[in-house]
């Protein structure tokens, strides 16, 4: 049943009761003032008759009886006068013998009670009509005459107000048409207040919290969707700045390169971000889980148990057991008011870059150190005692070569500071491969002659131009093929050719040389790095192929290294067009 139907019902209810009481009501107070205007008719009937027989003449009781039958039936009603001594002289409703051998009437409650101005009105059982009446006696002044009785059976009377309810009955029938309507109103209206209250609440139930134009009225249901509206409009605001909160929070932690993990005081997850889902390998659904069945690291779990049990927890550089290449550090803190915070650095890169500059330093020292101990060895000896002057010669040669050394070193090292500093400058113009493999050629050519080299050259016309800085290409290539040489054998071969591929070209010096280990493929770009020593620089600073990475990512590009299926080793530059 709708909230509609159940109100019309309620409605329709309550004013059919409410029209029936006060149609019983109407009626019960009719039939008695029906029934009261009965009795006066029948007193003023008595005291009527009493005047008009106290004025009149008549003795005998003939004429008595005749007198009662005639006024009987002007009133419609039964007459009876009764002597002083309570015998009945006159009825309307016995003649002759029936009128001798009635009953003496003196005990009659109506005569005992008739006074002499006020008539007395009682309804009782008549034995001489068999039926009930309702009787009004009243006394006379006439001489044979002492009681004047009218009656009126209670039939008539029921009569008279069977119809004054029956008419209650019809003004109901009457009115239950406009009740039934009355009540059909107010229900819909009230169900259509209630119906634009309920569109409200489902509009706001789907997160459309916009404030409906609706009057809800001046009444108390007005006043109460009024009162939650305004909640419903202050709780929404309140979410908004919530979901504002949440989404500030959520875009610091997704940017986070820290991994946070915070848990409850029960030990369940609540917030895992991307950063701790990556360290951890976690996923979304760790949410609500305990961090026992989510973390397997031990000591991380050590550190979240004491944070939890409110005491300290000192931070722990370690490796993540499935990825034991990188390094973090873990340091986990309690909350107020019970849980804690989980907060993951990821340290590999500053590790690996400490592990370089250790490596550089050391590097460096140690290529400094083999041409400061020449050159101081040189040096002594032709202070201690000066040889002959070929000899001489010779050692300021090995000087000299030492000396040049170490300006390449340190020229090396300075250009791979500006280049770290981003302060070389490019100037980028369409520049030909084939000029360039030409004057790299040319400028290594004692080096390819002295080991007895053969460089080869392809340069296809699709590949020929590219845009870049032409000096800064020409290092590139040079220190590329420099580096060929180096390793190549004496009498092997070089080949140095453009490709075009995919809107780029690729810059690829093979060489003939032993190869790269794979495990070095990935760190031959390093300074100073060295591999094994087949492949040992002779007489290199160890910084060309770092300069040459620096060079290529200057333009945009990429390099790689790997080995070629029948030997030797192969550098791609890939420069965009």
């Amino acid at each position: 049943m709708s909230f509609r139907t159940r109100i019309f019902t309620a409605s329709l209810a309550v004013a059919a009761a409410a029209l029936g009481l006060a149609t019983n009501i109407i009626a019960w107070e009719l039939r008695r003032e029906e029934r009261g205007l009965i009795e006066q008719r029948l007193r003023d009937q008595a005291r009527l008759i009493a005047e008009l027989l106290s004025r009149s003449a008549i003795a005998a009781d003939a004429d008595l009886d005749a007198e009662a039958d005639r006024l009987a039936e002007l009133l419609d009603a039964r007459l009876t006068l009764i002597a002083a001594d309570g015998r009945v002289v006159g009825d309307s409703t016995s003649d002759g013998e029936a009128l001798a051998a009635l009953e003496n009437h003196t005990d009659r409650p109506e005569v005992q009670q008739a006074g002499t101005t006020e008539a007395a009105v009682v309804e009782r059982y008549s034995t001489t009509v068999g039926t009930d009446l309702l009787y009004a006696a009243v006394r006379t002044t006439h001489p044979q005459i002492a009681y004047v009785r009218v009656a009126l059976p209670l039939t008539a009377v029921a009569e008279q107000v069977r119809r004054v309810g029956l008419n209650a009955l019809v003004a109901f029938a009457l009115a239950a048409p406009f009740a039934i309507a009355l009540a059909a109103l107010s229900s819909w209206l009230l169900s259509r207040r209630l119906n634009a209250i309920a569109a409200s609440a489902r509009q706001y139930s789907a997160g459309n919290l916009t404030r409906p134009s609706y009057d809800y009225g001046d009444d108390e249901l007005g006043e109460v969707a009024r009162v939650l509206d305004a909640s419903v409009q202050e709780l929404g605001r309140r979410l908004d700045e919530l979901s504002r909160d949440r989404a500030r929070m959520e875009a610091i932690l997704s940017g986070m390169v820290e991994g946070v993990l915070v848990l409850d005081r029960d030990g369940r997850v609540q917030l895992v971000n991307r950063a701790a889902q990556a360290m951890l390998r976690v996923d979304d659904t760790a949410a609500g889980r305990r961090y026992l069945e989510v973390i397997r690291h031990p000591d991380i779990s050590a550190q979240l148990t004491a944070a939890l049990g409110g005491g300290p927890a000192a931070p722990r550089e370690l490796p993540l057991a499935r990825d034991a290449a990188r390094t973090f550090v873990a340091r986990a803190a309690p909350v107020a008011g019970g849980g804690a915070v989980l907060v993951l650095h990821d340290i590999t890169d500053l590790r690996r870059a400490d592990q370089i500059r250790r490596d550089f330093v050391a590097n460096v020292s140690h290529e400094l150190r083999t041409p400061l101990t020449a050159i101081r060895g040189y040096v002594e000896a032709l202070v201690d005692e000066p040889p002959d002057p070929a000899e001489t010669r010779r050692f300021l040669e090995v000087i000299a070569r030492h000396t040049a050394r170490m300006e390449r070193l340190v020229a090396d090292l300075l250009r791979l500071a500006r280049l770290d500093a981003r302060q070389e400058v490019i100037e980028t113009a369409p520049c030909d491969v084939g000029q360039i493999f030409s004057a790299v050629q040319a400028d290594l050519s004692a080096a390819i002659d002295a080991r007895r080299q053969r460089i080869e050259v392809c340069v296809p016309e699709e590949a020929r131009q590219v845009h870049a800085d032409p000096a800064k290409l020409h290092d590139i290539v040079r220190n590329l093929v420099e580096n060929a040489i180096n390793y190549s054998p004496e009498g092997a071969d070089i080949r140095v050719e453009a490709v075009r591929r995919d809107g780029a070209v690729d810059l690829v010096v093979s060489d003939s040389g032993p190869g790269i280990p794979p495990a070095d493929l990935t760190r031959v770009f390093e300074r100073f790095y060295r591999v094994d020593r087949s492949r040992s620089r002779p007489g290199g600073t160890g910084l060309g192929l770092a300069i040459v990475r620096h060079l290529v990512e200057l333009h945009g590009g990429s390099l790689r290294a790997e080995n070629r299926p029948e030997g030797g080793a192969r550098f791609t530059v890939t420069l965009p067009v």
